[in-house]
């Protein structure tokens, strides 16, 4: 390093020595402890957020991690957000080596930069900045800190310390700033005592501390990380964003301002939009057969973009604009399929929801904007209350899927905001039934069809082959059948898209030597579709066991055997049932057929931690029980 360099190198070393107060960062200094399980350390890191008006506030984050392996690479990266309503003010760090010697520094300008635009987005006007040291030789330290600049206070970031697997942390700390007479409501979450409070007569501090939080391994099957981790959520009363005020405490007030300030004067139609719905439900007195034609409709005329601009994303487009240009977002295509309805006086609802295959709540006892990721659509008929995902152009009338299933959603209303909870696809209705008519010869080769009928949260198994072409399809099928040499002939896809969804898929397939041979000795394992897999033991767990979902498998497998073969062992049959499930399977010899009968049954819950080892017995019995065989011994 120059001289030259060696100048502003010194400077940003000395900028950071308030933060660090000569802080020995060696490495070895880590309490032992806390190497434990880890692949980094946070030693500190504080965060500041100081909400000067509700139209600027500053969050300051000011960290120092250690990182003592390439897995821990990730923890040492920054990545930045900004918008027209977000900026970034400053970033810049040093690194140091194992022995605390700086070896590198970074500034803003060492970031770069991305657009954070996805590939299903036509408009959206979030950008990032990243950086990530380039270091060899480890454990290396990084010392950083970076302001962020909100023209909002509506979306407060929510404060999480720890909880990312692999990751302990000595010391992490959260103040939030505001004037005294800001009213503003605070939800703690696995925080144990009160915030350390610091008052005068220009502003009010609160600062959260947690110390000494040991890394811990990732954990099969854990539940929502905010059930463990410690968070700190801050929703002032009084709100800006992108120049619209407002003020709520409660979820009913925020759905009220949502629907009065985003919605209502959105919902326009041009005049052969209008005619086109009232034509579309002529002759139809049922309102669910009235939406059920405008929801096709729908379908049919647009497809989903996504469009993240104008008041942070919040804002649908004009129904209007969707009319013309037979697009939109979630917020869009919810608003426009509302629109349609309001105009033969179908009432609905605008309804925000966390979506995602893992199921999640919006949290009833506290109100924030921030909570919410999608828009779905409530019709509240009379004794038939109807839920439409409208950004698939597939999905049947009425079904939602696991996206969305099960989980409280907020409901923006003229009345107000209102916490209702989408249908859950229980256990019993998430049903893969299989048949299958399979000829065994005298070489141990199989072929037949197969029959797989998929309902429920099953029912977008076959997702991926539908509107492939054949080709495709045969080749997907080898990747879902994981059966080494397996030929797949023929392929179908059916739908039923009424009141039970159901997909139906037939195959035709052939499996080369399936019944391994041994001199004149046949082995099969009757099973070939759906064996169960084991999962990962875990000693000394710490999290509650969490089964998102449950389901049922059924499967009937159906052998007929060749005529010089004769049967020297069949297994005896396999029941098992506990609070996680049941599991049954037999295999019986009618005349030349061999008859496979199998039903897994897995209970969606919560269990404690310490039933974990139950729940992994459980799983391999059930592998164990999938992977018996039926010996033949040939006659000759």
């Amino acid at each position: 390093m120059t001289l030259k360099n060696l100048i502003p190198f010194f400077m940003l070393l000395c900028s950071f020595s308030c933060f660090a107060q000569q802080e020995d960062y060696t490495a070895d200094q880590i309490a032992p402890a806390l190497k434990t399980r880890a692949t980094a350390v946070i030693r500190k890191m504080e965060t500041t957020v100081n909400m000067q008006a509700d139209d600027h506030v500053i969050m300051t984050v000011k960290k120092v991690v250690t990182v003592l392996n390439k897995n821990g690479d990730e923890q040492a990266e920054l990545t930045l957000w900004y918008s027209k309503n977000l900026a970034i003010k400053s970033a810049k760090g040093i690194i140091l080596d194992a022995f605390g010697k700086p070896t590198g520094k970074f500034t803003l300008s060492n970031f770069s930069d991305h657009s954070a635009v996805s590939d299903i987005s036509l408009f959206e006007d979030d950008r990032l900045k990243h950086f990530a040291p380039t270091v060899l030789n480890y454990p290396y330290t990084v010392v950083c800190e970076y302001e962020l600049r909100f023209k909002q206070n509506l979306m407060i970031p929510v404060w999480r310390a720890g909880g990312i697997p692999g990751v302990a942390v000595a010391s992490n700390s959260f103040t939030f700033t505001c004037k005294p007479e800001d009213k503003i409501r605070i939800k703690s979450t696995n925080y144990k005592g009160e915030p350390e409070i610091t008052e005068s007569p220009k502003s009010k501090s609160m600062t959260w501390t947690v110390k000494n939080v040991p890394a811990f391994k990732p954990e099969p099957f854990a539940p929502d990380p905010e059930s463990y981790c410690t968070t700190i959520k801050i929703a002032p009363e009084a709100f800006n964003y992108y120049g619209y005020k407002g003020n709520y405490q409660n979820w009913k007030e925020l759905g009220m301002w949502e629907y009065t300030e985003l919605i209502k004067n959105r919902q326009n139609l041009p005049a052969d939009a209008i005619a086109t719905v009232k034509t579309l439900v002529q002759g139809v007195d049922n309102d669910k057969d009235k939406a059920r034609k405008i929801y096709e409709y729908v379908q049919r005329k647009t497809r989903y973009i996504s469009v993240q601009i104008g008041i942070g994303g919040h804002m649908p487009m004009q129904a209007s604009e969707v009319q013309q240009l037979s697009y939109g977002d979630c917020k869009a295509l919810v608003n426009y399929t509302q629109s349609l309805l309001n105009v033969i006086n179908i009432p609905s609802y605008y309804c925000v929801v966390n979506a995602g295959n893992f199921k999640k709540d919006m949290d009833a006892d506290f109100a924030s904007m921030n909570q919410g990721n999608h828009i779905i659509l409530c019709l509240p008929l009379k004794n038939d209350t109807t839920w439409l995902e409208c950004t698939n152009q597939a999905i049947p009338f009425g079904f939602l899927g696991t996206f969305t299933d099960d989980r409280t959603v907020l409901a923006c209303t003229p009345e107000g905001g209102k916490i209702l909870r989408t249908p859950a696809l229980t256990t019993s209705m998430n049903i893969q039934k299989r048949r299958a008519e399979l000829g065994l010869d005298e070489e141990g080769n199989v072929q037949g069809s197969l029959n797989t009928v998929y309902s429920g949260a099953q029912y977008d198994n076959c997702n991926q082959l539908i509107g492939q072409s054949l080709k495709e399809q045969l080749k997907l099928l080898k990747g879902t059948y994981d059966i080494g040499n397996i030929d797949f002939r023929s392929c179908k896809i059916i739908q039923d898209k009424g009141e039970t969804p159901r997909t139906t898929e037939l195959l035709e397939f052939s499996i080369p030597r399936y019944a391994s041979r041994t001199n004149n000795h046949f082995y099969l394992v009757p099973n070939a579709f759906n064996r169960k897999r084991t999962v990962p033991e875990v000693s000394n767990r710490t999290l509650p066991l969490f089964i998102n979902r449950g389901y049922v498998d059924e499967d009937e497998l159906i052998y007929t055997l060749p005529d010089k073969v004769e049967i020297e062992h069949i297994p005896k049959d396999t029941f098992i049932k506990n609070e996680f499930g049941t599991y049954q399977a037999s295999i019986k010899k009618e005349g030349n057929k061999l008859i496979y009968n199998r039903k897994f049954v897995l209970n969606n819950g919560t269990h404690p931690a310490e039933r974990y080892a139950a729940f992994t017995d459980f799983i391999t019995d059930v592998s164990t029980a999938d992977q018996v065989k039926v010996i033949f011994k040939s006659i000759i």
